[in-house]
């Protein structure tokens, strides 16, 4: 499966390029059939934590893999020393694909990262990932859109800065839409007290999904007043995604996926 590359090595201002990748939700499945190509050519794999052990499996043996990952309070890399790695790759020469959990343009920080690269005169590709939003809903059997209950998506990040939340509350609890709120678990009793404070009622439907996609896929499903002591006697775990609105409540019977008999079955 060779690669058809916008330069020929020679021709490059630095040698080398980057492909940045969206791996989608977890499930190698899901991967688009350019970003499997990339994985199975590229020298240098550099990766987050959200790109699944069985993403990874699909990686050429020979490529050098360097993790930088970052979760809640533990960065394998700052973000500027993520870039200027990219960038030294870049220079000496080598294929670099740089590997994002779901998509790289959502939540992914993946637009700061080519805009490094820009800056550096560095080449690159940037390649679509199915999204944590896309991919999880579907697995959960929560359609995103629906005519009868949400004709807008709104997509937030529920991630503390400096231990506060700042997000628009007035544009989260309008009528008629579906909410999605990445890495928002360690914040879900704020969010939720918060979206009651502005007007959504305590019985409006709420789910967190664990792991979406994948054979660890968990579901707690209630409504604000309850969902915070729910997912914690159940023990969610991160990587965990927040959906909120009256499609909620469609999973029970559009719920499709078992976790328990996705290995065998794939």
């Amino acid at each position: 499966m060779n690669i058809q590359l916008p330069f020929r090595r020679d021709e490059r201002p630095h040698g080398g390029q980057i492909f940045l990748v969206g791996a989608g939700p977890g499930d190698p499945d899901l991967l688009t059939v350019r970003a499997l190509r990339l994985m199975q050519e590229a020298e240098v794999v550099v990766y987050d934590a959200l790109v699944s052990d069985a993403v990874m499996e699909l990686v050429c043996d020979t490529a050098e893999k360097i993790y930088v990952g970052k979760k809640s309070g533990n960065h394998a890399l700052p973000q500027e020393d993520i870039n200027d790695l990219l960038i030294s790759l870049a220079r000496q020469g080598k294929n670099v694909l740089r590997l994002k959990g779901g998509d790289p343009f959502i939540f992914g920080r993946g637009g700061e990262e080519v805009e490094a690269l820009a800056a550096h005169g560095v080449p690159f590709q940037v390649i679509p990932g199915i999204s944590a939003a896309n991919g999880i809903a579907c697995y959960a059997g929560i359609p995103l859109t629906h005519r009868q209950h949400a004709q807008s998506v709104l997509f937030a990040t529920g991630h503390l800065c400096n231990g506060k939340l700042d997000l628009d509350w007035v544009a989260l609890t309008r009528p008629h839409q579906t909410v999605v709120i990445y890495m928002g678990l360690g914040a879900l009793p704020a969010i939720c007290e918060k979206l009651m404070e502005h007007g959504l009622p305590p019985a409006h439907p709420i789910a967190v999904v664990q792991h979406g996609t994948t054979t660890e896929q968990r579901i707690v499903s209630s409504t604000l007043d309850t969902i915070a002591g729910l997912v914690t006697a159940s023990a969610l775990q991160t990587p965990s995604l927040i959906l909120l609105g009256s499609v909620v409540p469609l999973h029970e019977t559009l719920g499709w996926f078992a976790p328990e008999t996705a290995s065998a079955a794939g």
